[in-house]
């Protein structure tokens, strides 16, 4: 971690007002640790109320930071601009003159995702001094409404991988056990928020980025509809399927990020799960399960049904195979001309070959060489990519026919078909005591809706018998985003959320 300039709106309950109304009584420890444990709305409320400081909630976050130093969350950590930050919104709230939702709010933003003066290496080397002089245009939105950026978070290797086992700045490491992995690409935006250190932020998700990392460890992560969130200033993969989005550790965070973020002023509150049609298609969401997954999912599902939820069994045939007509040839064929272009305008001393060739994670290394830099082999033909645009509509038709015909809110389904795997091997891992390959089992459920371009939002259920979190997605119609938030209130409600670390 890049240490920089210092040391490396809902309701509440009763009890948690008790919790705060006994904050100065505690010892100071007690009370760092009761800080880090606000959500980044009863941060937002209050700092508004004045009953809370923003320079002691991103000191206790600070501290929080620097104690998790193994998880290797960050990137970046600029300890003493993120307190000066926090004074300056202070004296703003003593004048009462708030700056939006989201004012003293700290929040970590992933490293592909522009911050104005911070480094934006996307985690890889060639881009490590690389500092931008404006914010992405989805950081933007939070900033102005208030937000303070502790810093920027580790993350696979230009977000090309689901482990986050970067070999340049090292593994971000799964906040409820640092022996395996955080998920990816998006892994220390998901490891910081679930060990304490922040309260929300934000990831990018392609196939999985943000629900794979917001499962493994534990916390809520929503990919909006793709275009929601504007894309500008952000590292990219391909414009067909990158998308912002927030992560954190309750749902109602989620729902105040996107409406800062999407302009959004319709209220969510939980829907009602009796008579809430929700959609299984085991045949593609179910298979090959880890059992311990399989267990809490189903276990889920039951309690879904107990509380007034219907399972509509639903088939989606032809859907593997549309999904891998669509996924990758966009993926490959588009990420060398976004990225071409993205070196063009913010680093042009620096082209796509020499960016490759300093690539230090072999397995990205091996994937530019292969099929993305100029000349590459195994490059997606134009023809192949045509191809896969037009399947895509496809893909799409049977997304929605699924769902009017069914008449369901959303599909359900395990987000990850096993829990975090050791970190180590990035080409196999075991599921059930067999090897099975590591990036395309752990996005066997979330790329599918990522091509779609439809909304998808993981929540955790419970952890396995050795303390791993497990999480249930649910994807919803295209511009659903608001709705799927209002059913994951609900979800959050029943099923509880995880305690610490």
């Amino acid at each position: 971690m890049r240490t920089m300039g210092g040391r490396g709106a809902g309701r509440w309950s009763a009890a948690r007002w008790l919790v705060v109304a006994l904050l100065v009584a505690m010892p100071t420890d007690a009370t760092a640790q009761a800080l880090t444990e606000l959500s980044a709305a009863e941060a937002a409320a209050r700092i508004r109320a004045g009953t809370l400081q923003s320079e002691d909630l991103v000191r206790a976050l600070a501290e929080a930071i620097e104690r998790g130093g193994n998880l290797n969350a960050f990137i970046t950590f600029d300890r003493d601009r993120a307190i000066a930050s926090a004074h300056k919104a202070d004296t703003r709230a003593a004048r009462k003159a708030f700056a939006g939702p989201l004012h003293g709010v700290p929040i970590v933003i992933k490293d592909n995702i522009h911050v104005a003066g911070l480094p934006n290496s996307a985690g890889t080397p060639a881009l490590r001094d690389f500092v931008p002089a404006r914010n992405a245009a989805v950081a933007e939105k939070l900033i102005r409404a208030g937000a303070i950026v502790l810093g920027k978070s580790n993350m696979h290797e230009l977000a090309f991988g689901i482990t986050s086992n970067n070999a340049a700045f090292g593994p971000a490491r799964n906040a409820y056990d640092p022996s395996r992995i955080a998920g990816g690409s998006s892994g220390g935006t998901g490891a910081a928020i679930a060990a304490r250190m922040a309260p929300a932020g934000l990831g990018t998700d392609t196939g999985g980025s943000i629900r794979i990392p917001a499962a493994l460890n534990g916390i809520a992560g929503l990919r909006p509809t793709l275009g929601r969130y504007p894309q500008e200033g952000i590292t990219p993969i391909a414009h067909t399927r990158d998308t912002a989005g927030p992560m954190a550790r309750e749902v109602a965070d989620l729902v105040l990020l996107d409406s800062v973020i999407a302009g959004a002023r319709d209220r969510v509150t939980a829907a009602s799960l009796r008579g809430l049609r929700l959609g299984v298609c085991r045949a593609v969401f179910f298979r090959g399960l880890e059992s311990e997954t399989e267990r809490l999912t189903e276990q889920a599902l039951d309690r879904l049904r107990a509380a007034g939820a219907e399972i509509v069994d639903v088939e989606m045939m032809g859907l593997v195979d549309l999904n891998r007509k669509v996924s990758f040839p966009i993926a490959l064929y588009e990420a060398r001309a976004d990225l071409t272009r993205y070196l063009k305008r913010f680093r042009p001393a620096l082209d796509l070959p020499t960016l490759a060739s300093r690539i230090a994670s072999p397995d990205v290394k091996g994937l530019f060489a292969s099929a993305i830099v100029p000349g590459a082999k195994d490059a997606v033909p134009e023809k192949a990519y045509l191809d896969a645009l037009a399947a895509r509509p496809q893909l799409q038709r049977l997304y929605a026919e699924t769902f009017r015909t069914h008449d369901i809110a959303a599909l359900v389904f395990p987000t990850t078909p096993l829990p975090a795997a050791p970190i180590g091997d990035d080409e196999k891992t075991l599921l059930n005591g067999n090897q099975v390959p590591t990036f395309f089992t752990f996005i066997q459920n979330t790329d599918p809706g990522s091509n779609a371009g439809i909304p998808g939002l993981t929540v955790p259920i419970g952890r396995t018998t050795g303390g791993l979190p497990i999480g249930l997605e649910l994807d919803g119609p295209a511009h659903s985003d608001r709705r799927l938030l209002g059913i994951g209130l609900a979800l959050e409600a029943l099923f509880g959320r995880l305690p610490a670390p």
